[in-house]
């Protein structure tokens, strides 16, 4: 095991493309780290220069205690787990997770027997003498990680391996690899671009826009506390509702709606803000104690235990390069119009309490907890801090906390930053 760390790694191909621009990252001894992002962000670009497969423009890669910018790929004692298992198909299960060691010339014997033991560790133990054909999509993964882990490197990379899978074999498989983390204790960097599989498996998070880091830090305060707001767009699903407004004090001021708020949970900011608002902050029922929000339903998901309103209010929407990119869409593409939203409205979700009657084309009032409230500066897209010292609310009421939040890493770091 060891750590890896980034020092201003850069990559340009050719003379006008930055693929990755000058990353400082560490990756502590036995962490499991998740790289995160819209497509072309950069992210597997960087891991592949970890693992020597790219050469760095400018910086230097350390794994270990040891600077292995120039050293190629096979020196570098990783291991690399990709998204199209890249399995031999004419050979057994045994043969695809010892062949590394094969290349290796390590003696019959040792081979076989670690083999056995890291086969056993994944379960696979019962289809050693399988061909890749003969299994399912989550044991073919599983064979792919047993011959990344029988090397027993000094850390795993994962290059989107769970795509391929099906919904409900990803949710099993993320719970494996957690798992076999867990029992190894390796350092891992996994890269991905479905924030949710970032939220539930990574010690800690790096998200990454255009080549550059945006965030590094263990979900939850991700989730709790963007720094920007495109961590604020792309982490959480749904995504975070974004709405230009005023500040006036005591008020926070959109459109038609006038929200109130306590003087210390607005930011030191006077005029232009963008609001931020999670949709798993609002509440159907209406609250004495509580600001309300009049909107109008245009879309009813009823998920059981929990039900989603699509909804627009009269507000003016926020359109940027920056939240764009976090939802995958083009800035100018997504200005004159919204699926559910007209001209003059923005679109909101609000996640409420499966007893909720609303209807489509009704219009209702939520309640929503003004700790939840984020601010955000129009021009640099930056988090702006309450007067309580942090961004948003640092403690929501559990009222609110529903099942959007994906609340804490199924472990906790060793080495927390």
């Amino acid at each position: 095991m060891a750590r890896i760390v980034l020092d201003g790694v850069t990559k340009r191909f050719g003379s006008d493309v930055i693929a990755v621009n000058d990353v400082n990252l560490e990756v502590h001894d036995g962490e499991f780290m998740v790289l995160v992002g819209p497509s072309g962000c950069g992210k597997s670009t960087l891991l592949r220069i970890v693992a020597g497969l790219e050469e760095v423009t400018a910086g230097e890669v350390q794994i270990g205690d040891e600077i292995v910018t120039d050293l190629p790929a096979k020196e570098r004692e990783i291991a690399m787990v990709f998204q199209n298992y890249a399995l031999f198909p004419h050979m057994t299960v045994a043969e695809n997770i010892g062949f590394g060691l094969r290349l290796r010339r390590v003696p019959r014997a040792e081979r076989d027997e670690k083999v056995k033991r890291t086969a056993a560790t994944l379960g696979l133990d019962g289809l050693l003498q399988r061909k890749p054909a003969q299994l399912s999509g989550g044991q073919l993964q599983r064979v792919a990680m047993g011959r990344a882990m029988v090397r027993q490197p000094k850390a795993f990379l994962m290059d989107e391996p769970l795509s391929n899978l099906d919904a409900k074999l990803r949710v099993q498989m993320r719970a494996e690899l957690a798992s076999i983390h867990r029992r190894t204790g390796t350092t891992s960097i996994y890269v991905t671009h479905d924030q949710v599989e970032a939220m539930t498996l990574g010690d800690r998070v790096a998200v990454l826009n255009n080549g550059v880091l945006q965030q590094v830090d263990t979900p939850k305060r991700l989730y709790d506390h963007p720094q920007n707001l495109f961590v604020a767009a792309f982490m959480g699903s749904p995504s975070m509702n974004l709405v230009l407004a005023s500040i006036e004090p005591p008020n926070v001021v959109f459109g038609d709606h006038s929200l109130r708020a306590p003087e210390h949970l607005l930011p030191d900011h006077r005029g232009d803000v963008i609001l931020g608002i999670r949709p798993s902050a609002f509440r159907a029922s209406a609250s004495l104690d509580l600001p309300e929000l009049e909107v109008e339903v245009r879309m009813v998901e009823e998920l059981g235990s929990e039900v989603h309103l699509l909804c627009t209010v009269k507000a003016r929407p926020v359109i940027r390069d920056d939240t764009a990119a976090a939802s995958g869409d083009d800035a100018e593409a997504a200005e004159p119009s919204h699926l559910l939203a007209e001209e003059g409205t923005t679109p909101f979700t609000a996640i409420v309490e499966s007893e909720s009657t609303a209807q489509v084309g009704d219009r209702v009032r939520l309640s929503v907890d003004p700790r939840a409230f984020h601010f955000f500066d129009p021009e640099s897209g930056a988090a702006l801090a309450t007067r309580t010292g942090s961004g948003p609310a640092a403690a929501i009421s559990a009222t609110f906390q529903r099942s959007e939040r994906l609340g804490e890493p199924p472990r906790q770091s060793a080495n927390p930053c």
